[in-house]
């Protein structure tokens, strides 16, 4: 084992030195005494200017300089004596090391002691708080005109200390960045990771609009200023609040000075172009396709930075602005500016490697930003149109809808509602969930509540629609499992026919405050194929409120199904209670309150909620009628529709009403061959139902001036505020209505 000298010569003339020099070696070390050197020894030149102090490893219990050994022990030790102590032999390391020290202090000459670092003051940290990225190395030499001691490594000990604090920022900056989710965050990243470590101030431009993917532009390039970070404001960039520059020894040195700095203007802003369109061939363009950062006193620079920063704002002179172009994938997305203030060392070299690093990390970032957004956006899109934008109004019927996806960062599933008009003034109310929350189980929601509306429209009873349903999943694939409730509300009746696809069943609040889980068959998924569907037809008392949803309002990791549909009773029993039992809660504000359930592990599935708030239509404003198919028909018609107007003091509609019955009866009598019904319902507005066993719609077309007929709806079209014609399963119904006297038509 190699043992350290106990003890460290004396201060010595100059001769003596250069004679244990040869002995030990002939004045050249080994390679692992110079490393042991340069990496740990300190040589500082004593008072006499000759000796050198190599400091022992740790744990060897040496003496230090001042222990007072005779000078002739380490005279002797500089000769290779044999050590007396426990140590044993020195080794031959041990001496080129110390013979290496001794050499070098005695071509340093004598001189006093060298004393602290005199001169002006170095740069100053911002904010009081020491840079972690030195500008300018450190001038390793005395202050008294010696030069550095050769071997001690003190110029590439501080060398490579700032390279590791380089790369200690680096490291910090790109995880900072890296953070960063969407395009703010990741540029506040590159903001706060820069300012005040790396610059003082930065400006953040990039594209406007950015491209996404491979899109290619259309149009100039416009780079718009997305941030902007500094330092501080002007009135802590002066001393003292004199007024004069902090930096003025960098003005004097043919600097800018902070007033001319177009790091922050008067009120302490700081000024830039907010929009700056790059010119084909323009100096700007040129450093932005070279992709690598340049100074601002580069050639190139000098001339872009004006074109982005603008003409009226003044650019530093010197290595005080590093241009970074902002590289994405596959083409510039915009540009980083950095800047640093007079009274801080200037931008060196190698900042311009760690202004790349940053440009580089900020731009796939930003790129990257863009295009998670871009998918963010179709698929809120997509989960959007698959929605509907908002609920019918039908008659005899209140509805009101909530949908939360499972996360916010899977805004799509395959949960969904709807809510469709049907002949008679009937309404369906539709609530469904695909299997999954992915883009797939939104498509296939789509296709399913496609099938569900076009369905709706033939007027099949609920049963079938489930049953085509369940054919349509499985031409889907073998795997398209979904649950559906299918619910069908007559206003007149005050009936509703439920059928059930797997689906956790409805919640009926009546108006006593009394919350009911109906009692509907379970039925099995919609997918499995070969299963019957069953309908269920239920009282729907006026004031009550049906409420459907899916399973993730009700189920959870941190509880099953049927508790959490207990618990959604109680909790509309009890908000009932708290407005009163003598009228419904508001539609809107019960939707609220049943989301607020939800705990923090609730929601690890899509939420759709469809409530329904059943009004229905009085038997007093509904008048009915049978008609045989004969030419009395059309007057038949007029007369019923006189006597219910009188009923129903609407006397001022007559005209208008039995002009559009006439019409409508008569194309009616002309294809049926069975009983036409004729039908009047009073509510907000005045509606007429004709219908008839025929499937073919009528179809408005313009008559020409020698046909005899063809002008009916053409005059339902002019007079009615709204008509329409729906097929049947047994035929199908012409519809219209007209505004009340009194009533603002919405036309």
């Amino acid at each position: 084992m190699t043992e350290y000298p106990t003890s460290q010569e004396g201060p010595q003339p100059a001769g003596v030195s250069g004679g244990g020099s040869d002995e030990a070696g002939h004045g050249k070390a080994p390679i692992a005494a110079a490393e042991a050197v340069r990496t740990h020894a300190q040589v500082p030149v004593s008072g006499q200017g000759g000796a050198a102090e190599v400091p022992r490893p740790r744990g060897t219990g040496a003496p230090g300089p001042g222990s007072g050994q005779p000078a002739e022990a380490a005279r002797a030790s500089a000769h290779g004596a044999a050590d007396p102590g426990p140590g044993g032999a020195r080794t031959r390391d041990d001496e080129a090391a110390r013979n290496a020290g001794r050499r070098d202090a005695a071509d340093a000459g004598p001189g006093p002691a060298a004393p602290a670092r005199t001169g002006p003051p170095g740069p100053r940290a911002p904010l009081g708080t020491a840079p972690l990225l030195p500008s300018a190395p450190e001038d390793p030499s005395p202050a008294g005109g010696g030069t550095a001691i050769p071997g001690s490594g003190t110029g590439e000990v501080t060398a490579a200390r700032r390279e590791g604090d380089r790369l200690r920022f680096v490291g910090a900056a790109t995880r900072r960045i890296a953070r960063g989710i969407d395009l703010d965050e990741i540029v506040l990243g590159l903001c706060r990771a820069t300012v005040p470590t790396f610059s003082d101030a930065i400006l953040v431009y990039l594209r406007d609009p950015l491209p996404v993917g491979d899109e290619r532009p259309v149009g100039p390039v416009v780079l718009r200023l997305r941030r902007t970070d500094r330092l501080r404001p002007i009135d802590d960039l002066t001393e003292g609040g004199t007024g004069d520059p902090a930096g003025t020894a960098g003005a004097a040195a043919g600097e800018l000075d902070f007033s001319q700095l177009p790091l922050v203007g008067p009120q302490g802003d700081l000024p830039a172009a907010e929009l700056c369109e790059i010119q084909p061939g323009g100096a700007l363009a040129e450093v932005l396709r070279g992709v690598r950062p340049v100074f601002g006193s580069a050639a190139g620079a000098k001339d872009a930075l004006p074109e982005l920063l603008g003409s009226e704002h003044p650019v530093p002179r010197g290595q005080r602005a590093i241009l970074a172009p902002l590289r994405g994938r596959r083409r510039v997305i915009g540009a980083a500016v950095f800047l640093r203030t007079p009274d801080r060392d200037a931008f060196e070299q190698n900042d311009l490697l760690v202004a790349a690093q940053l440009a580089t990390h900020t731009a796939l970032g930003i790129d990257k930003a863009v295009l998670y957004g871009r998918e963010a956006y179709i698929a809120d899109e997509l989960q959007r149109t698959m929605l509907p934008d908002s609920l019918p109004q039908p008659t005899g019927v209140r509805l009101a809808s909530r949908y939360l996806p499972a996360a916010e960062t899977a805004r799509v599933g395959g949960d969904w509602y709807d809510a469709i008009p049907l002949p008679g003034s009937r309404v369906a109310l539709v609530v469904g969930d695909v299997m999954g929350h992915s883009m797939t189980s939104a498509a296939i929601m789509g296709q399913l509540r496609t099938t569900a509306q076009t369905l709706a429209q033939l007027d099949l009873p609920p049963a079938e629609v489930l049953h085509h349903l369940d054919e349509q999943a499985q031409r889907l694939g073998s795997d398209r499992m979904a649950t559906c409730l299918y619910a069908v509300y007559d206003p007149v009746s005050h009936r509703i026919t439920i059928a059930n696809a797997g689906h956790p069943p409805p919640v009926l609040l009546h108006l006593g405050g009394r919350a009911e889980v109906l009692r509907v068959p379970p039925g099995a998924p919609i997918g499995v194929g070969g299963v019957d569907f069953e309908a269920v037809e239920l009282d729907a008392p006026a004031g009550a409120t049906l409420l459907l949803y899916t399973d993730g309002l009700v189920e959870s990791r941190l509880r099953d199904v049927w508790t959490g549909i207990e618990q959604l009773r109680e909790r509309l029993a009890t908000t009932a209670r708290l407005t009163g039992l003598d009228h419904p809660p508001p539609l809107e504000a019960l939707c609220d309150d049943v989301l607020d359930m939800l705990g923090p592990g609730d929601r690890d599935d899509d939420i759709a909620l469809l409530a329904a708030r059943f009004d229905g239509i009085a038997p007093s404003d509904v008048a009915y009628w049978f008609l045989d198919p004969e030419e009395t028909a059309p007057g038949r018609a007029r007369r019923f529709a006189r006597r219910a107007l009188a009923r129903w003091d609407l006397e001022e509609l007559s005209d208008s009403l039995e002009l559009l019955v006439s019409e409508v009866v008569t194309n009616a009598v002309r294809y049926a061959e069975r009983p036409v019904t004729l039908r009047l319902l009073r509510t907000d507005v005045l509606r007429c139902e004709v219908g008839d066993d025929s499937p073919q719609l009528p179809r408005q077309r313009r008559a020409r001036d020698t046909d005899e007929g063809g002008r009916g709806l053409f005059l339902v079209n002019r007079l009615a505020r709204r008509w329409g014609a729906t097929r049947l399963s047994s035929g199908k119904v012409v519809w219209f209505e007209l505004p009340l006297p009194g009533a603002q038509d919405p036309r």
